[in-house]
């Protein structure tokens, strides 16, 4: 074999959660080189509509569907609308995700609610529905997006929010533990952690205090459109098969 035919993906279909832009897309990008079918879904369907027309322009078939990760019965529909129109789903990368900046001592109930239902729930709602299909067919790739900030607490001047940072520390645990309890069916669990990207959720905190970021970070520089790219591929293909229960931090340095 080919070293470059381990990260081929023609004849696989991925599901991508938050796909309609940011990460999620650039993951979609990704995929869809190596050949991958794509469906993208979120509650905002026009973003995932948008991403799936130009996902198809490239020949790749791809279908966007809208979907409330924290919504079980949503959750479960929306596999089963996948399933229906791809025949399966051999990758999930679960993206969506939220966020809710404010200090500990002012932080509303209401809003770490829901930064765990979406960032915690989600990912496991998910993992559950497309797992059991991947459990009948003893095959499967999940890749779970953590962060760096799940890996390290940030001061408060660079960071203030700790629903994201406690959410997505709970990611990475689950990525585990679902690594553990998944191999047994031939599904492989691993999770990606982005240091911070210019993306819609990082925005306010780029603008405020970017080149604080900038300036502790080892590689002196954020993110951009295709830092990511890499590790999803190797994580969704054959390249990744003796690898399970992993975080990969894609983060310039910033959790040394």
């Amino acid at each position: 074999m080919n070293t470059f035919d381990l990260f081929q993906l023609r004849g696989k279909v991925a599901l991508i959660t938050g796909g309609g832009r940011g990460i999620g897309y650039q993951i979609a990008e990704a995929l869809s080189d190596a050949g991958c079918s794509i469906a993208v879904c979120s509650r905002k369907l026009a973003a995932c509509e948008a991403a799936a027309a130009e996902l198809s322009a490239k020949g790749i078939e791809a279908k966007a569907y809208a979907c409330d990760l924290g919504n079980e019965e949503d959750v479960q529909r929306t596999v089963q609308d996948v399933i229906r129109d791809f025949g399966k789903i051999d990758i999930l990368i679960n993206n969506s995700g939220t966020t809710w900046g404010a200090t500990v001592e002012d932080m509303p109930l209401e809003a770490w609610e829901k930064v765990m239902k979406v960032n915690v729930t989600g990912t496991f709602l998910m993992s559950q529905a497309v797992g059991r299909t991947m459990i009948e067919r003893k095959s499967g790739k999940i890749i779970n997006i953590a962060s760096a900030a799940g890996l390290k607490a940030e001061p408060p001047e660079v960071l203030n929010a700790i629903g994201y940072s406690t959410s997505k520390a709970a990611v990475v645990h689950f990525t585990r533990d679902l690594a553990r309890k998944w191999a047994q069916h031939g599904i492989y669990v691993n999770a990606i952690a982005p240091g911070f990207f210019p993306t819609k959720m990082t925005k306010a905190v780029l603008e405020k205090s970017g080149d604080t970021i900038k300036g502790k970070n080892p590689l002196n520089r954020i993110g951009d459109d295709h830092a990511i790219k890499g590790v999803a591929l190797l994580l969704a293909t054959e390249a990744s098969d003796f690898m399970t229960g992993q975080i990969i931090s894609v983060d310039g340095g910033s959790t040394l």
